[in-house]
């Protein structure tokens, strides 16, 4: 009996289609307009609507005298079969979603605080809200780990500073000024701006050997334009230490104008030199890894955001 019930109830349910058809009559209260927006003919779409009628036992439509209304039934139906078909739209975009979704772990690397950069927040964001159910670990790497990371498996991508070296693929992300990182006890500290010239007898922080020379000496200016060669002083292993350093009053480092923000300090000034250019920040993968489903996810993400951005 119970089975019986089930299968008597089951013949009732109307069809999706036949849901849209009635909304759209509702909407226009014509059936030659409906049947228009519906791209079938007038006597389809009125066949259509007395199936749906029997198939409920209701009626839903008033027809006469050239003028359509609706039954305070078929106003009641219509308004459930709105909810009903933005479920079932919901539905399908959740489906959609999973159908292409990413699962497992990527582990991304940020040399010092990139991941907190508004553009590194940003990809994050984007990967996040289009794969719920892949696993972000963001690992904060130093100097020397920034590319050894990559090339060793480590970290499948990372949110790196320009220039990178070759055998790099990259997502070009965001562009900003320089400035030279001072102790405010430094003569210099005062001025609104700085020239390299101005700086030239001052020692500059440097890296340990294992970090590509030509990163540290295209940041750094190395040589000079006037052709003479950086002094350098103290190694350092990440931005921390190399705040310290200049605390310290040992050298002077370059740094990207965010660090006023991610890196202020008691005793340090950041001040403005135009002749160092632009840093440039990237994300960056080993072309090994581009289609890993993780890395092109992530690789989404960045173009997603990136097009959000010049919006």
């Amino acid at each position: 009996m119970v089975a019986g019930n089930r299968r008597h109830r089951s013949l009732r349910h109307p069809s999706v289609h036949q849901l849209r058809l009635l909304l759209v009559v509702a909407e226009e209260l014509h059936f030659g307009r409906a049947a228009s927006r519906m791209f079938i003919s007038q006597p389809a779409l009125s066949q259509q609507i007395r199936a749906l009628e029997e198939r409920l036992g209701v009626s839903l439509i008033e027809r006469g005298g050239g003028v359509v209304r609706l039954t305070p039934a078929g106003r009641a139906v219509a308004e459930e079969s709105r909810a009903v078909i933005n479920k079932l739209d919901r539905l399908l975009q959740v489906a959609d979603s999973h159908a292409g979704a990413v699962t497992g772990k990527v582990r991304v690397g940020s040399l010092g605080a990139e991941a907190a950069m508004p553009h590194a927040s940003a990809v994050l964001a984007q990967l996040r809200d289009h794969h719920p159910h892949l696993e972000v670990e963001v690992r904060t790497l130093g100097f020397v780990q920034q590319f050894d990371f990559l090339v060793n498996g480590e970290v499948d991508a990372a949110f790196l500073r320009g220039p990178l070296p070759s055998g790099f693929q990259s997502c070009r992300l965001a562009t900003e000024s320089r400035v030279v990182c001072l102790a405010a006890a430094d003569p210099l500290a005062c001025e609104e701006t700085l020239t390299l010239a101005q700086l030239a007898d001052r020692m500059v922080v440097d890296m340990p050997r294992e970090v590509p020379r030509t990163w540290w000496d295209h940041l750094t200016v190395n040589p000079r334009p006037d052709g003479t060669r950086v002094r350098f002083g103290p190694l350092v292993r990440d931005t921390e230490a190399m705040v310290l350093a200049v605390l310290q009053r040992q050298a002077i480092t370059f740094l990207p104008a965010s660090a006023r923000r991610l890196y202020p300090r008691p005793g340090l000034v950041y001040v403005d030199v135009p002749e160092l250019g632009e840093s440039v920040s990237f994300l960056a993968w080993l072309p090994a890894n581009r289609d890993l489903p993780a890395v092109r996810a992530l690789r989404a993400a960045a173009h997603s955001a990136q097009q959000k951005q010049e919006e």
